[in-house]
């Protein structure tokens, strides 16, 4: 077979497309695998550290506050369209699959274009617009949440779930051992913050200005700052504390999990499903800076179903601590968002969107 996958931009897009890989890969050894992702993005260096051989367009985004500048981005878009023509010519693929992200439009376009089947999987709630465009002539749609019809044909849409990291639930440490692990007390409640790879700027000044009330209380914090937004964090009288544990990248996730009584982190789709398939206690601070508001409708969904908390971005400064506090004061209150979140949980997402995949080419 000849597999050809496109998307990325964010760990959202990129974790679950290399899941699907592997479960291809795992299911067919001799399977022909090929990505295509935008050029600078983060994809470009992910999937061939996971393996995998990419080209990749030269695309970006539309700037939707300073339209001049959307020449050059029409420009991009144009030479992307007749590069991913010639990589459908070249690769023969016997299906398309796109997983969101900026070089996923043009490539599955050119598919459908030449005919060949494609399957999306929308990692969100609220379904981006590049998704929305292709599903007229896609296969398949694969979701992670109910209710995904008034944006795609009903159909075509089956619910999966997202597919999460390898090894997030390989972890049998208890939770002292996982603490003891990364450095921590045992014995100590831990709040784990963690604003994904490059950061989050309102969660690191949010827990320089109000993160004393959580070590005040007697709980202890892992900070996962990022690499974009750590400036002046080191410095801060919360990181000096010996109940804080300051880095800008945690490599073992699992046990930084394993270790919380409270997660507090964005919202991204991939990020929500490792909460869920972990049935973990989680604060959810969603982004605003992201296409359609998608952040906080994940989060919204979760909050109906009163499997998390969220706070929104412009009042992280003044309620983010207070609702950690009420968390750690009313474990039960946390234990039964645990329940409910782990309810929602959709597990062997990738197993799943793989037997579409099977279906679609067998057909």
């Amino acid at each position: 077979m000849n597999i050809l996958i496109s998307g990325g931009g964010t760990g959202g897009h990129i974790f679950p497309a290399v899941s699907i890989a592997n479960e291809i890969r795992r299911r067919y050894p001799d399977a022909k695998i090929q990505f295509v992702g935008a050029k600078g993005r983060m994809e470009m260096k992910r999937v061939p550290d996971a393996g995998y051989d990419i080209i990749g367009l030269e695309i970006a985004g539309f700037d939707r506050k300073r339209l001049w500048r959307n020449f050059s981005v029409l420009w991009k878009l144009y030479k992307s369209m007749r590069r991913a023509r010639r990589i459908i010519k070249d690769f023969h693929p016997d299906i398309a699959i796109g997983v969101g992200g900026y070089a996923s439009g043009p490539t599955l376009k050119a598919a459908q274009r030449a005919g060949v089947p494609t399957l999306l999987q929308e990692q969100n709630s609220y379904a981006g617009v590049t998704n929305k465009l292709l599903a007229k002539k896609a296969h398949k749609i694969c979701v992670a949440y109910q209710g995904m019809d008034r944006f795609f044909p009903a159909q075509n849409i089956i619910l999966t779930g997202n597919p999460i990291r390898a090894g997030i639930l390989e972890c049998r440490l208890t939770q002292s051992e996982a603490r003891k692990k990364l450095g921590m007390d045992p014995d100590k409640p831990m709040v784990l913050v963690v604003g994904g790879s490059l950061g989050s700027r309102t969660l690191n000044e949010a827990m320089m200005s109000q993160g004393h009330k959580i070590v005040d209380a007697g709980a202890q914090i892992l900070w996962q700052t990022g690499s974009n937004y750590d400036r002046g964090v080191e410095e801060s009288e919360l990181a000096k504390n010996p109940l804080v544990k300051v880095t800008k990248f945690i490599s073992d996730m699992a046990t930084a999990y394993r270790g919380a009584d409270i997660v507090v982190s964005r919202a991204g789709a991939g990020t929500i499903s490792e909460l869920q398939a972990l049935g973990a206690c989680a604060i959810l601070v969603p982004s605003p800076n992201v296409a359609e508001d998608h952040q906080r409708h994940n989060a919204e969904a979760l909050v109906n179903q009163h499997a998390a908390v969220m706070v929104l971005d412009a009042d992280a400064n003044s309620l983010l601590a207070d609702k950690v506090l009420e968390l750690l004061a009313h474990p039960d209150k946390c234990k039964k968002m645990s329940e409910n979140i782990r309810a929602m949980a959709l597990p062997d997402a990738a197993a799943t969107i793989v037997d579409q995949v099977e279906e679609i080419i067998n057909k």
